[in-house]
């Protein structure tokens, strides 16, 4: 493969223009067909086979307008001492905001606070349409299933409510599944911040503008492609609406990662003495290879979310895939085309020129760091003591795993400044926090005698986790009941998920065992729920495979059984910590304020195992950049404690660096609102951090050196039957084309 890249890479160099023209006319038609001929991204959290799905089919199978999503408006009197029972103001008000509601398309039905409360405020009480002391009214506004909705019937709703406020005597806030559905957080300070910072890092490592130009460039491009063929690729699969965010997020970090390590290479051929044909060929034919093999390694594992049997995991997984194989395949075509074009401009307008070096090779080391060779060395000669210590504190960040809740943020999470957090709010303090997340119980009952209803609904209601439980709707021709079960307790909460549990198990067989009747408990807090625990018992075979995996692969790379062994170790120690960090900030609250998290929240159901497939290909990055470097020097001197101080100090700089570049771009995404892209970029940010420092810089060592010539141990037969891969691939290649005056000769 090492020849077939040297071409390519060669190719791109000699002929820029042509391959920045065939990358800009492809995006040009993506872009326009996406505009033309795209579709609106999926938005459905539907899971086969769960209890709450069945819940949700059974209802829809029955046509129920529970089928569908909802949405609600929740108003309060701006008047301190006003109530909805005794002001005229805010009656007449509710009443101008129900008839403004009524004219919205796609709602089904919408409740009416305003003809309950004419009737008796007892009435409006009764029916949950008004907090008892009449300070805060809902209006419940039923929508069709999420297929025949889009992301306009959120923006018709917003505009109706932002006419109606101004001249109203009432606090108008709104909330719903409609919003979690369609809301798409707001984006661009955190990812803004974090490109600024990975500027910043490639600058200091380059010394040289235009050098820090194209790995951004190239990123920044590949990720404008990858994120416009998003609504063409909801042809092959549902794509929702929140992948592109976080697809970017692993994008624009593997993209500037990869980049890096290609401009590195070619400038430290550059050098040496070579044609810019020449370097660009050459950098992509060995560093070019290493990243095909970590950029696939990452495709492979995030393709493995689909394991997990939750479609819209495996959907965001392929989202995530297709970006990441746009910045590998613009790595190896599009970037050598920047080179080529910028020639020995790489090295100019930048800073950091050494006494009597040329401007053209400024900010360029082609020898070993010196400063990192003593810390190998030190790190060698001290390599039991930072084992035993290192690994102790990665253990105890690890430690919080057992405490580890699945689950999913409810809108109390979501900051103040939001409507949907502030709906929230009014409806906790009036009817209390259960309102926020009903269950609905679906019960079958075509085969069975419907005099069962009367008895089960008085046995939900008996429960002690339950507020309140009542029939909505009764259709004898489908022969489906629907129960509305309000809890005492906040949709995140523990006890309400016990009192889920306690209904499924207890509550709902103690009436319907020995009869025909099946009944089904959904609702967004037992979708949420149902999918934590599916996702929850497939994440240990899921992370086997991945180790298992990245066992082979390094086996086969390395020529050794302990290598990869210890480095899928020492993944799940760097990855343990970061799930650790989460569960300390996110559950226990701990630092909580730093990252404007305002209540602490369970685990997202799916980030830990979105988490796994991500790190395992970026650590790999890292494993291959560093032990290739090694192995080759144990190779030509047999020395492996050599081998290690050697490799360390050649490639510590630029491993450091593109750990920084990671590390500020997932941070970056921590300064947005959303608790889950928070989630996401601490996690990630927090695990290459650990990976980049502590892991690779020290337990790598010290490891390393304590198993001696143990390392690069292989049983012939099984040295004979792996095939023979040659990560760096230079030794295959021709004698390289020397430059007629070498740029530092001049």
């Amino acid at each position: 493969m090492s020849h077939m890249l040297y071409r390519l890479g060669r190719y791109a160099a000699r002929h820029p223009w042509r391959v920045i023209g065939t990358w800009a006319l492809v995006a040009v038609v993506v872009v326009c067909a996406s505009a033309a001929y795209g579709r609106e991204l999926d938005d459905s959290f539907s899971v086969p086979g769960l209890d709450s799905q069945n819940a949700i089919e059974l209802l829809a199978t029955a046509q129920s307008s529970q089928a569908g999503i909802t949405a609600r408006v929740v108003a309060t009197p701006l008047a301190a001492d006003a109530s909805f029972f005794t002001s005229k103001a805010a009656q007449q008000s509710m009443i101008d905001l129900e008839a403004a509601i009524a004219t919205l398309p796609n709602v089904l039905s919408a409740s009416a606070p305003s003809e309950l409360i004419a009737v008796a405020s007892s009435a409006a009480v009764e029916a949950g349409a008004v907090s008892a002391d009449g300070s805060v009214a809902i209006i419940h506004l039923q929508y069709p299933v999420v297929a025949e909705l889009s992301v306009a019937d959120l923006d018709n709703l917003k505009e109706v409510l932002a006419d109606t406020a101004p001249a109203s005597a009432l606090q108008i806030e709104a909330g719903g599944e409609l919003f979690f559905i369609f809301e798409e957080p707001a984006t661009g300070l955190g990812e803004m911040i974090g490109l600024i910072a990975a500027v910043v890092i490639l600058l200091v490592a380059f010394g040289s503008l235009i050098a820090t130009g194209l790995p951004i460039g190239m990123a920044v491009f590949g990720l404008a492609l990858g994120i416009s063929s998003m609504s063409l690729i909801t042809y092959l699969i549902a794509i929702p609406s929140w992948a592109p965010q976080m697809a970017s997020m692993i994008g624009l970090g593997v993209g500037i990662d990869y980049a890096l390590f290609l401009v590195t290479r070619h400038r430290e051929y550059i050098v040496r003495g070579m044609t810019i044909e020449e370097s660009a060929g050459r950098a992509v034919a060995t560093a070019g290879q290493a990243v095909i093999f970590a950029g696939g390694t990452v495709v492979i594992a995030i393709l493995g979310l689909a394991v997990a049997g939750i479609p819209f995991m495996t959907a965001a997984g392929i989202a995530t895939s297709v970006i990441v194989l746009i910045m590998v395949i613009a790595s190896v075509t599009l970037l050598p085309a920047f080179l080529g074009l910028s020639g020995h401009w790489i090295n100019r307008l930048g800073f950091r020129t050494r006494p009597g070096q040329d401007r053209r090779t400024r900010g360029i080391t082609t020898h070993t760091g010196k400063g990192w060779q003593r810390w190998g060395a030190h790190v060698s000669r001290h390599a039991w003591p930072y084992v035993v210590v290192v690994t102790s504190l990665l253990l105890a960040l690890t430690a919080p795993v057992f405490a580890l809740q699945l689950g999913f943020p409810d809108e109390g999470a979501q900051p103040e400044s939001q409507t949907v957090r502030r709906a929230y709010d009014l409806v906790s303090d009036g009817f209390g926090p259960g309102v926020n997340g009903p269950l609905i119980v679906a019960v079958d009952i075509s085969s069975s005698d419907s005099s069962l209803i009367a008895p089960l609904v008085s046995a939900i209601s008996q429960d002690p986790g339950m507020a309140a439980s009542y029939p909505v709707q009764v259709d004898n021709e489908a022969g489906v009941v629907t129960i509305v079960a309000v809890p005492l307790t906040a949709p995140q909460e523990d006890a309400t998920i016990e009192t889920l549990h306690r209904l499924r198990s207890t509550v709902i067989p103690s009436v319907l065992d020995g009869s025909d009747a099946i009944a089904h408990v959904g609702g967004q807090t037992a979708n949420f729920a149902d999918t934590g625990n599916k996702v929850a018992s497939r994440l240990p075979a899921f992370i086997a495979a991945v180790i298992l995996l990245s066992f082979l692969l390094l086996m086969v790379v390395f020529r050794s059984v302990l290598v990869p062994l210890k480095a899928a170790l020492l993944n799940l120690l760097s990855i343990g910590a970061a799930y650790g960090v989460l569960v300390m900030v996110f559950q226990w609250g701990w630092g909580k304020g730093l990252i404007g998290l305002e209540s602490t929240v369970p685990i997202v159901s799916f980030v830990p195992m979105f988490m796994f497939a991500v790190l395992f290909g970026l650590s790999m990055d890292y494993e291959v950049f560093l032990l290739s470097r090694v192995r080759e020097e144990y190779l030509h001197s047999g020395d492996n404690d050599a081998a290690v101080i050697n490799g360390i100090a050649s490639t510590a700089r630029v491993i450091t660096s593109a750990a920084l570049i990671m590390i500020s771009v997932f941070g970056g995404f921590v300064l947005g609102e959303d608790p889950v892209i928070k989630m996401m970029g601490l996690g990630l940010a927090t695990a290459i951090l650990v990976d980049a420092t502590v892991v690779r810089i020290v337990l790598v060592p010290a490891t390393m050196k304590l198993m001696g010539d143990w390392n690069w141990w292989l049983p012939a037969w099984l040295d004979r039957l792996l095939p023979a891969i040659d990560i760096e691939g230079e030794h295959a290649l021709p004698a390289p084309e020397m430059a007629a005056t070498s740029p530092t000769a001049t």
